[in-house]
């Protein structure tokens, strides 16, 4: 007579587990599309990815123009100098900036346009269309659009002026306003991509639930408080995360509006990344500046999901 005990129970369990793993039939299909195409991927994520960044890591501890190979080592020096660039932090501002109006003003926009678009009425189509628009228009001609919109000899703004007979504001010249022109500009174009987001969350919402608060008596401003916006809440933080990185990575459409001035008032981290390090061939600062968007950007997205998006 064999007597089982709990332990010979416990310790059979890990085998037993690895055996019906071992033996399921989904995993030893999947295998040969495995070994087939994930080889390719993570050759191609190797070269295109992995090794310009560490490339980058390695000029930025180098003084170098581009030309022939870096030897002038200068260690950190170029983040110091970096971190002392008066228009590099102006860039860290308007990047900040940037990213507090696509949340505060964007975002909300969005989900006050998705809510009345979200129901089949008349019309509804067109009016999703329109505001869709100026995200599928490229960045650069977008940029160029607005550039003569702010013209304050030929554009809409010298018009208007003219027509209420003010003088007229050079919008884009004046560094104190050029930021909340590009501003503008970045809430009208993106806005349109969070409310098609708000839209195709909202219709996937049970009906059911809206309904029964109505016949309670719940207001709409109730019923969006309490049951529309917490069960968005997932939609919400996606919407955030896009707005957060896109943010970060701002750049083809403020070269084509103000190409980072007047006065650096409008630049970027990556329009600065241009200006400073491709265009005047500092390709160790250059560098720097792209380690410096790499450790925030990857900082923000892992940190962003790891706290608010942890259940998604």
């Amino acid at each position: 007579m064999t007597t089982i005990t709990a332990t010979s129970v416990i310790r059979q369990r890990p085998t037993a587990r690895l055996s019906a793993r071992s033996k399921d039939p989904s995993l030893a299909r999947r295998l040969p599309v495995l070994l087939l195409f994930l080889p390719p991927a993570l050759l191609l994520f190797t070269i295109f990815v992995i090794l310009p960044m560490g490339e980058a890591a390695w000029y930025s501890l180098y003084k170098w123009d581009g030309y022939g190979l870096p030897t002038q080592f200068v260690g950190l020096r170029n983040f110091e100098v970096l971190f002392k660039n008066s228009a590099f932090l102006t860039a860290l501002k308007n990047n900040a900036l940037i990213i507090v109006i696509s949340i505060l003003i964007q975002i909300p926009l969005a989900i006050w346009l998705a809510t009345m678009l979200a129901h089949r009425i008349a019309g509804v189509v067109l009016f999703r269309l329109i505001f869709f628009l100026p995200y599928v228009l490229a960045e650069v001609a977008a940029g160029l659009i607005w550039r003569f919109v702010y013209d304050g000899d030929y554009g809409l703004f010298a018009s208007a002026a003219h027509l209420l007979g003010v003088e007229t504001p050079y919008v884009l010249a004046d560094k104190d306003l050029a930021i909340y022109a590009v501003l503008a500009v970045v809430v009208w174009k993106y806005f349109g991509f969070h409310m098609m987001l708000f839209i195709a969350g909202l219709q996937s919402l049970d009906k059911s639930v809206l309904e029964a608060a109505e016949i309670d008596g719940a207001s709409g401003w109730q019923r969006f408080r309490y049951i529309t916006l917490p069960l968005l809440g997932s939609t919400v933080r996606l919407s955030v995360f896009f707005a957060v990185v896109g943010s970060l990575q701002l750049f083809d459409l403020i070269m084509p509006l103000t190409g980072g001035g007047p006065f650096n008032a409008t630049q970027t981290m990556v329009t600065f990344l241009f200006n400073f390090g491709v265009t005047r061939m500092q390709v160790g600062l250059g560098s720097a500046v792209g380690v410096v968007l790499f450790v925030i950007c990857v900082t923000l997205a892992f940190g962003y999901k790891r706290i608010f998006m942890r259940n998604d």
